[in-house]
C-alpha cells in the first residue's frame, strides 16, 4: 500500500499514462482510512477542520489517478465527470476502475506486461 501511495502523490498532477488497479484501490484505501481517522478526531474536537484539509490534499492526486486508471482501461479520463449522475455515475465508475488492463493502447504501455519493479519504477540492479 506505500509504494501504491507514494506512486501516486510523487505524480501528484499526472493526468496521463496508466494506474494500475493496485496503484488505484491501494490509494482509494489509504484515503479512506486516513479520512475515517480525520472524521474521528474532528468528533472528539467538535469540529470539521481535518476533514476538509484531508479533501482539499488529496483531491487533485485522486483526480489524477482515476484519470490514469481509465487510460488503462483505454478509456478517456474525462469519464470521470459521469461520477456527477447520482449512484448511476458512482457505479459505473466502479466497473470502469475495476475492470482489466488492456494491452498496449493510446495511453502507453501495458504496465502489467512490462518489465518494471512496483508501479512503474525501472527495478532496482
Amino acid at each position: 500500500m506505500q509504494e501504491a501511495v507514494t506512486s501516486v502523490l510523487s505524480q501528484y498532477a499526472n493526468f496521463n499514462g496508466r494506474a494500475r488497479r493496485s496503484e488505484y484501490w491501494f490509494y482509494t484505501l489509504a484515503v479512506v482510512i486516513v479520512s475515517v481517522i480525520a472524521a474521528i478526531i474532528d468528533a472528539i474536537l467538535g469540529v470539521m477542520i481535518l476533514q476538509w484539509v484531508v479533501i482539499i490534499a488529496t483531491i487533485v492526486p485522486s483526480l489524477s489517478v482515476g484519470a490514469r486508471r481509465l487510460h488503462d482501461t483505454d478509456k478517456s479520463g474525462w469519464l470521470q465527470l459521469i461520477g456527477i449522475i447520482p449512484l448511476i455515475g458512482a457505479i459505473v465508475l466502479i466497473v470502469f476502475y475495476a475492470m482489466d488492463s488492456t494491452p498496449d493502447n493510446k495511453y502507453g504501455p501495458n504496465p502489467k506486461g512490462a518489465q518494471l519493479g512496483g508501479y512503474g519504477t525501472p527495478p532496482v540492479v
